[in-house]
């Protein structure tokens, strides 16, 4: 078995045509439940759904987000509504108080649905109302995300990387933010002071993200600041990764990012944006997968290919370089 660590896009595309190397029977996934948000009262879980909809056939890889032709009649009215209304279209975040109330997962990342920010496509968010209608009848996350799973034939086990809310927010001179309000709504603006994985303190893993971390680990190529970063917050996660063999792609070729805002985090959080940057956030790696013209030197095994993930081919590619990785340090 071995352990993939998704948040993002990075891993969906390395596993998108890597069934041949490691078969979907004998891989976890573990998502990022750092950029979840509750919109409208229904909780929305891009990382999780990205992986889901890979697996069930039915991602939009055009965007790598939702479902591919889905219709979006409920967002558009959304929109229509709120202009009719001259209500401004803004994120706009439930009070203060509403926002530690209610279901526990969906602390301090409470949306409005009132022309929602974030586009959600007619099935997409008939998935994200069975989920949260699972929540609110006693489900936890991961239980929910089981059936989700069975219901679109899913044969990869995927697993939130908790079933206690963590929301990574990004403190700006604006204000802090939710990761999906200053990524999704803003565009990465304004600057990054500082990122926050509110609640990791007391955040704890599951029994079935702690088995699943016995196993070797790869940490794709996604974002260590926001993809990884709140996984890497729950103390009980990153002990793991101490004991277990662990191969990561590097998302950087030297100081080049592939896409994405890790660059501009890595730097507002003090680190180098690049792969050496990387390597220094991930000290329990034991090995790298890094593309042919990244010209860092790690102190660490080192398995080289071209790591551009455009295609299904490319996928399979980079996934026997992550291989040949694991066979050297597992």
């Amino acid at each position: 078995m071995t352990t993939f660590l998704a948040g993002g896009t990075g891993t969906p595309k390395l596993l998108a045509g890597a069934d041949a190397v490691f078969a979907p029977t004998e891989t976890t996934v573990v998502g990022n439940t750092g950029d979840d948000v509750e919109i409208a009262g229904h909780l929305v879980s891009p990382d999780l759904d990205t992986q889901l909809f890979l697996d069930g056939g039915v991602l939009d890889r055009e965007t790598w987000w939702g479902i591919a032709d889905d219709g979006g009649t409920t967002h558009e009215h959304l929109h229509d509504l709120a202009e009719s209304a001259g209500l401004d279209t803004e994120p706009r975040y439930l009070p203060p108080e509403a926002q530690t109330a209610g279901r526990d997962i969906a602390r301090w990342r409470r949306f409005s649905g009132v022309a929602e920010f974030m586009y959600i496509g007619d099935a997409d968010r008939a998935v994200h109302l069975t989920r949260t209608g699972l929540v609110d009848e006693g489900y936890t996350l991961t239980e929910a995300t089981r059936v989700l799973c069975d219901a679109f034939d899913v044969e990869r086990t995927l697993l939130p990387m908790s079933d206690d809310p963590v929301a990574t927010m990004i403190h700006t001179p604006d204000g802090p933010m939710h990761f999906q309000e200053w990524w999704v709504a803003r565009g990465g603006d304004p600057r990054v002071e500082d990122v926050e994985f509110r609640g990791a303190e007391t955040a704890t893993v599951t029994p079935a993200v702690a088995d699943a971390l016995d196993a070797p680990v790869v940490i794709g190529p996604s974002n260590p600041v926001t993809s990884l970063g709140p996984m890497l917050a729950l103390d009980e996660f990153r002990a793991a990764l101490d004991s277990t063999p662990v191969v990561a792609v590097s998302p950087f070729v030297g100081d080049r990012v592939f896409s994405g805002p890790a660059a501009k985090l890595m730097a507002a959080t003090g680190r180098d944006p690049s792969t050496a940057g990387v390597a220094d956030t991930y000290p329990f790696a034991d090995a790298f997968v890094l593309d042919d013209e990244d010209p860092t030197d790690l102190d660490r095994p080192v398995v080289r290919t071209d790591t551009t993930l455009d295609t299904s081919d490319d996928s399979e590619r980079v996934a026997r370089a992550v291989r040949a990785a694991l066979d050297e340090v597992a």
